[in-house]
């Protein structure tokens, strides 16, 4: 069935598709239309689901954890500082190894107050121990809400995860997008098992406290281990939705026109669309660059970054956010990830944060400067915020 639907109506729709049977979650802009159109699916009978009002994004993933430990699934969204508040029981989400599912709509942090776009909020959570999907249509924010599910509640990940879309140029625009049937989800997914289960006939004590000699350090140890090991069971369920579902989603990263660039930008989210444009247009004008969207930040995707190095001259990474630390995230995880294994040059470009429109004439100029780069060798300067009022280089 094909629909004409928001970001966000998408993201109801892989939840609904997906049966959870608990949906906790507190309104916040721009998120507040996905649990709105849940709770219209629900009040319609058209989900089987009990909806938990609550009174903050806290309880909302307190209320999320409690579920999920009787042994169904759970769903629930937020955004900026909802997900801020969130932060304590995201820890223990994770820690408890809980596949909750959890849509984010990307926005900024205030102040100054801010509701549009800006990745800062999802990548404050970068080290929380849950999976990271970012989404660059509305298409794909429906299919990796029932990917992760799938991927989340495999017994040897065990990891909740967050579905992200970039606020209001995902979350509030209308895209056609195909609906699958319910049964072909069904035979998909298939039964929730849950490990384990909160069980009045089998008490057990779950999250109690761990002497410094006692096993703490190993849960945390294969917390990471099943982190490194989603990343084979993120390959094995997108080859199985695309052949189920026809699709064509790259695993990690989704490359264009790459083969044989000079220059490769890589990317988050809703910017790729955009670059893949700007490429197609340089092309025609002989100039070699291409494009890397990442799709999985985590677990973030150290062998296909590694392999992209090779192809190229140049790598730019673009971020739509900040750190005060060498380089913005994207950047940063980048640059880490090639540090003893190639040595072209890498520079970071800060663009879009609050929702500054990000151009296809700014990424035009940026493909220049990295083509400009590729020439010289060397790279002006590391970390390039692009776009600030009065910087004339980049108007």
């Amino acid at each position: 069935m094909k629909m004409i639907l928001t970001g966000n109506e998408s993201a109801a729709w892989g939840a609904r598709l997906s049966k959870p049977k608990v949906i906790a979650a507190y309104p916040i802009t721009p998120q507040t239309s996905i649990i709105e159109t849940i709770a219209a699916f629900i009040a319609n009978g058209e989900m089987d689901a009990r909806y938990i009002r609550v009174e903050s994004e806290h309880s909302a993933m307190a209320a999320c954890i409690a579920a999920q430990n009787t042994g169904v699934r759970t769903y629930t969204a937020t955004s900026a500082h909802g997900l801020a508040l969130m932060h304590e029981v995201l820890m223990w989400a994770s820690g408890a190894r809980l596949p909750i599912v959890m849509s984010v709509v990307n926005r900024a942090m205030a102040p100054p107050w801010s509701v549009w776009t800006d990745q800062l909020d999802t990548m404050a959570e970068r080290d929380s121990g849950w999976i990271q999907v970012y989404a660059q249509n509305n298409q794909e924010v429906l299919d990796s809400i029932i990917m992760s599910y799938k991927i989340a509640e495999k017994h040897n990940i065990l990891l909740p995860t967050m579905v992200i879309e970039d606020a209001f140029i995902l979350s509030h625009t209308s895209e056609g997008v195909d609906i699958p049937e319910q049964k072909k989800v069904d035979d998909f997914l298939g039964e929730y098992i849950p490990a384990f289960k909160l069980d009045p006939d089998e008490p057990g004590g779950f999250g109690s406290l761990i002497m410094p000699e006692g096993p703490y350090m190993e849960f945390r140890y294969k917390m990471a281990l099943a982190m490194d090991e989603a990343r084979n069971e993120i390959k094995k369920v997108v080859e199985e939705y695309n052949e189920n579902f026809n699709r064509n989603y790259s695993p990690f990263i989704e490359e264009y026109r790459t083969e044989d660039a000079d220059a490769v930008m890589v990317v988050l989210g809703t910017i790729g669309s955009t670059a893949k444009d700007v490429v197609d247009k340089m092309r025609e004008k002989g100039k070699k660059v291409g494009v890397a969207r990442v799709r999985y930040f985590r677990p973030f995707p150290i062998d296909e970054i590694r392999a992209l190095a090779k192809k190229t001259s140049m790598i730019g990474v673009v971020d739509r956010s900040y750190s005060f630390g060498p380089g913005a995230d994207l950047y940063a995880e980048t640059k880490s990830v090639l540090y003893g294994h190639t040595t072209i040059p890498v520079k970071n470009y800060v663009m879009g944060l609050g929702g500054r429109d990000i151009t296809p004439q700014v990424l035009e100029k940026v493909f220049n400067d990295m083509l400009a780069i590729t020439k010289e060798g060397v790279v002006d300067r590391e970390v390039e915020w692009v776009g600030l009022h009065g910087d004339e280089r980049w108007s």
